[in-house]
Parts: structure tokens; C-alpha cells; sequence
């Protein structure tokens, strides 16, 4: 997977880098800076993105540094670890990290870390030296995935999910002792921040290897405190749908399929993620494989209620439903996929003269009703409409 060695590599990591396209110039840096972790595995393994989260450890007070930089390039600077001297600096949508060398020299920080394609760095103030005291890039080269110990994990239990997120963003091969200790510790993982465990979930989810790690997942309790108990693996044939759709269907689905709605609100998910999981969790258990026998009334609601997501609940549908349901879905005028009322409630008051209120809210729901099933399709014929259900809702009372 790594190609080269030596100053051959280093300069194939500088180009794909391409440090002098970074809003932080390394001339404002100190003596002794290095670039360590994703960045520099990203970097050697050719998958950078365009602008990738920079982790940069400095031999002085990363705080002090940071907010100078942060006052001298006009960004922000947010402080992360006062006592562990870390600190990010915000600059035109780039983040970088900036944090204390923890240890004596560099080589003592890299054998605190994580995993050791993670506990690589390279100079940048000087730039030239690579440093590799764990075997980092030997597990890059073989594609395997091994902790530098069983007690840098424990030290930070999120780390034992972070390793199933990599193996779920890059095809790499657990080893089984890293394997081993990850199970032997998996009770720890609620010792994490249950944000931080959340942004680790969001992240293993969109991986391109996610079923796999999924799969691995499940087998390992680390998400048993929060697991959706009984809920069947997510739906994962995209057939028919785009990238931009499969982007956003899947993750939700499979983070639906692994969380509970109750282990939402424990790992502090945001109102809007949760009524989302909710509301897909709701209509994949209500439809199943059927949804056009849903009556007219729900569903209405099911695409009132998930708009935005409904490619996340065709995921689970056969073709050829999936197919129409995600064409219908496309079309931003279709009456159903897309319900609206065909008149808003200031037009309605002003011809109808009535007042606002709980029965204009129920005019206003009729009348949608009738639209998303094309019984009406004009501001003409919905006032007409709502005359008539205004003669029947007084003749009821």
C-alpha cells in the first residue's frame, strides 16, 4: 500500500501533502515541529482529502502557540486539554491540532499512541525526517492494523472503537492480538466522553468498509450499553441510487440499525439525529416490504415525516418499488414524495374569512391530503375544497 522509502518517500509525502498550500505557514512554527498521525498515514497511503485535519506536536506550550497563531493569521483558537497542553486553530475551514510533546523526545510520543500506522511523524520545522519508532509503516505495507500496546489503549478507551472506525474507513486486516485486547476491554468504552463515542460511530458509518466493521463490530460488545436490540442489520443494496444519495442514506440506516433510540439520547446526539433515527427506525419497522398499503392518512405523514430520508427507507425495498419510489422522490414537484398544501393559511383566511386556529390546522392538513393524491391541483379547487369541508365540519358539530 506504501510505495518507496527513504528521501524517495519523503519527498513523495511532501508532494502529496503539500504543506505550502496550508493556511499555516511552517516559517511560523517552531524548531522541532512534526506532522503526526492521519494526516501522515493519509498522506503515505495517497488518500488525503483536500483540505485534511492536521495534527501537529510542538516541543512548547501548544496553547500559548496557538492562540498567538490564531491572533496573528485570523482564525480561532479553541482550547481542547489545558492540562495536556493542547489546543485547535481554526483557519478558513482547515483545523489544525496542536499539541505538547508528551514525553522527552518525539519517538516517546509516538509509542504513547493509538495504533502504530498512527504513531508515525515527519518533521516540518525542519522538514525532512521521518520517524517510525513503532512499525507503522511496516502495518501500512501489509495492510494490518496492530496497537502499540494493550495499555495505550486502555489509557483512552475510545480507542478501542477508533480501530474498528479505521477499519471501517480503510480496507485493513485487525490483528488478532489487537483483535483480542479490543474484546478483552470492551466494557470500558462508556469511560469515553459519549460524544466523542458518537463522532467515532458517525465516522465508522460512512466508511467505505463499513459493513465489515459493522460486522466485527457486533460481534465485539462495545456497543452494548446503547446497541438497537433486535434491530436487523441495515439495509446495504444501493442499486439504483447515487453517490450524493448513497451518502446520505447509508450512514443513517446503519446508524440506525446499530443505536437504540434511547442510546442516542445517552451518547448526546443532537435533537435533529435522533428524531431522524427515530422516524426511520418508526416507518422501516411500520412498512417493511410494503409501504403502498400504508393508508392514505399515513402516508402522508411517512412523507411528511421523512422527506429528507426517505432513500434511507427505500433501502430496504425490492426492485422494481425502489426504483419508482426513489424516481418519485427525485422529482421535487411530486405531490406525494413532497407534500405540500396547495394554498397557504393567510389565503385561506382572507377568502374564507375564517380565523386562525385548530380548524384552519385541519383544513390546511385536508387539503394537503387531497393534493398529495392529486384529488386537487389548483388554488381554485382547493378553495373550493375547503368550502366543502367547512359546510362538513359544521354539519358535525
Amino acid at each position: 500500500m506504501v510505495q518507496g522509502s527513504g528521501d524517495a518517500l519523503l519527498e513523495q509525502l511532501r508532494a502529496r501533502l503539500a504543506p505550502a498550500q496550508w493556511p499555516l505557514p511552517l516559517k511560523r512554527l517552531p524548531k522541532g515541529t512534526a506532522l503526526v498521525g492521519g494526516a501522515v498515514r493519509d498522506g503515505l497511503l495517497d488518500r488525503l482529502q483536500d483540505q485534511p485535519d492536521l495534527d501537529l506536536v510542538v516541543p512548547t506550550d501548544a496553547i500559548a502557540l496557538t492562540q498567538a497563531l490564531a491572533q496573528e493569521l485570523h482564525g480561532t483558537c479553541v482550547v481542547l486539554d489545558t492540562e495536556r497542553s493542547i489546543a485547535r486553530l481554526v483557519l478558513g475551514g482547515w483545523t489544525v491540532d496542536i499539541a505538547r510533546q508528551d514525553g522527552a523526545c518525539i519517538e516517546d510520543d509516538l509509542w504513547r499512541r493509538d495504533y502504530r500506522l498512527n504513531a508515525i511523524a515527519v518533521s516540518l520545522q525542519p522538514w525532512g525526517q521521518l520517524w517510525d519508532p513503532t512499525g507503522g509503516l511496516n502495518d501500512l505495507q501489509q495492510g494490518c492494523l496492530t496497537a502499540v500496546s494493550e495499555t495505550n489503549l486502555t489509557d483512552d478507551p475510545l480507542r478501542l472503537l477508533r480501530g474498528l472506525r479505521l477499519a471501517a474507513e480503510i480496507p485493513f486486516t485487525i490483528c488478532s492480538q489487537t483483535m483480542g485486547w479490543i474484546e478483552r476491554h470492551a466494557s470500558r468504552l462508556p469511560e469515553a466522553a459519549p460524544e466523542r463515542i458518537l463522532a467515532e460511530l458517525q465516522r465508522l458509518v460512512r466508511g467505505e468498509h463499513a459493513d465489515a466493521a459493522i460486522a466485527t463490530l457486533k460481534s465485539v460488545p462495545l456497543l452494548r450499553p446503547w446497541a438497537a436490540e433486535g434491530q436487523p442489520p441495515a439495509p446495504s443494496d444501493t442499486e439504483g441510487m447515487s453517490k450524493e444519495e448513497i451518502a446520505v442514506a447509508l450512514p443513517l440506516a446503519r446508524l440506525t440499525a446499530l443505536i437504540s433510540d434511547d442510546g442516542m439520547i445517552q451518547l448526546r446526539a443532537s435533537r435533529a439525529l435522533r428524531q431522524r433515527c427515530e422516524r426511520l427506525r418508526f416507518w422501516q419497522q411500520r412498512t417493511g416490504l410494503a409501504p403502498e398499503c400504508l393508508p392514505e392518512t399515513d402516508r402522508l405523514r411517512l412523507h411528511d415525516e421523512l422527506e429528507r430520508d426517505l432513500p434511507a427507507l427505500a433501502l430496504q425495498l425490492p426492485m422494481p418499488e425502489k426504483e419508482i419510489w426513489l424516481r418519485r422522490w427525485r422529482d421535487a414537484d411530486d405531490p406525494l414524495f413532497h407534500p405540500r398544501a396547495p394554498i397557504d393559511g393567510n389565503s385561506l383566511v382572507n377568502a374564507l374569512e375564517i380565523q386562525p386556529g385548530p380548524l384552519l390546522g385541519r383544513l390546511l392538513h385536508h387539503l394537503k391530503l387531497e393534493r398529495a393524491f392529486k384529488r386537487i391541483q389548483t388554488t381554485t379547487e382547493a378553495i373550493e375544497e375547503a368550502k366543502h369541508f367547512l359546510t362538513r365540519e359544521s354539519e358535525a358539530l
